[in-house]
């Protein structure tokens, strides 16, 4: 499944909510009038676009139907589009081009920052990146271990500390792994409370000078993950976190599993943060690049069945890499326990052919250990 196919399945949630409105709207007027405009405003804002979002799309489509002549209301839903194509327009690529460039992901607990971290990685990989990790997310509980999966599925390495340690530690040890290593790209999994700003501005400033100091010239994205399912408060994350950290760009989760994808025509147009990459899925390749006309023909046209795109080459190597690395660590499990009951097998059987000792009485694996 291509880029746009993708994303337009993903959004079918949003897209049945916001076209759904949209069409009870333009269905509802054989003409276009200033009461239609004001409708179509509610509908959108009622799709988590947000008020001054859906007050500008209203406004621009106006002056394009009094541009173009336009009179027929089902004519609107193609200006609609172009309009919010046009509103999520730019930003959205990465753009790393430095050896190394430096990404550095945050975000509170449960907005899939991880998960993220990982399909990221993954992605990188496949077009021949040597991607690695810093796991510098050193005071939230297993989230050291969490990205360790993820870095053996995505196949790349990582530098860890111990749970507590100073991030900013972690991230300078990285920096010079990665310089080391000649590897492309480094990805760190940073803290994300906002319950305590102080503590995270202190902490991001000191990760800040690190990099400053070890990579003055290299290109960096700082990342916030946002989750989709909040809607509207999803911008007021991404408002607090403006206010203490560089944010360069926004990854949004779990498109796939609400109807507010509206969420990021807000983030881009109220806060003037790009989106990068929207998640629409739970399968390793399911974290895409953002594409603005993607997104806006998604949530007001749905593609038909037949429709065909070319995907893009990385993304098969991708798959079939994630698939390796699923099903090769419980075969190695199955391999250890068999060891292990063949050896527990062995034993017990020596053990019988023994003379009974009642003082020396030893059967079986755990006979031998603990007896």
């Amino acid at each position: 499944m291509g880029l746009f196919k993708k994303i337009n399945f993903g959004l079918r949630k949003t897209r049945n909510n916001m076209s759904g409105a949209l069409d009870n709207v333009l269905d509802s007027y054989t003409s276009i009038d200033a009461e239609l405009f004001d409708e179509l405003e509610e509908a959108l804002v009622m799709g988590d676009v947000g008020v001054s979002t859906a007050s500008e799309i209203t406004t621009r489509l106006n002056d394009s139907v009094r541009k173009k002549g336009i009179t027929d209301p089902k004519k609107i839903r193609a200006e609609v589009v172009e309009i919010v194509a046009d509103m999520l327009k730019g930003g959205e690529d990465m753009g790393l081009i430095t050896v190394p460039s430096i990404i550095l992901v945050i975000g509170v607990n449960g907005v899939g920052k991880t998960t993220t971290i990982g399909k990221m990685a993954a992605m990188y990989k496949a077009q021949d990146k040597k991607v690695i990790m810093a796991a510098a997310d050193t005071f939230r509980a297993a989230a050291i271990d969490q990205l360790q999966i993820w870095a053996d599925r995505a196949g790349v390495e990582i530098v860890k500390h111990k749970e507590g340690a100073d991030p900013a530690a972690v991230i300078f040890d990285t920096i010079a792994a990665a310089k080391a290593r000649n590897c492309d790209i480094i990805i760190c999994d940073t803290a994300g409370r906002l319950h305590n700003k102080k503590n995270l501005m202190s902490e991001l400033e000191k990760i800040y000078k690190v990099i400053d100091r070890e990579l003055p010239y290299s290109d960096r994205e700082v990342l916030l993950v946002l989750d989709a399912t909040t809607g509207q408060n999803a911008i007021n994350q991404a408002k607090e976190f403006k206010n203490i950290a560089e944010i360069t760009g926004i990854a949004l989760t779990k498109l796939d599993g609400t109807a507010r994808g509206g969420v990021v025509l807000g983030i881009k147009n109220d806060l003037n943060i790009p989106v990068k990459f929207v998640g629409v899925g739970e399968a390793i390749d399911d974290l895409q690049p953002f594409n603005p006309l993607a997104f806006a023909e998604g949530l007001f046209i749905s593609l038909p069945e037949d429709f065909e795109e070319d995907e893009p080459e990385y993304v098969e190597a991708m798959i079939k890499a994630d698939l390796e690395a699923i099903t090769k660590e419980p075969q190695e499990e199955t391999k250890e326990e068999t060891e292990e009951e063949t050896e527990e097998t062995e034993e017990e059987t020596h053990d019988d052919e023994k003379p009974e000792d009642d003082d020396k009485k030893k059967k079986g694996f755990f006979g031998r250990i603990f007896g």
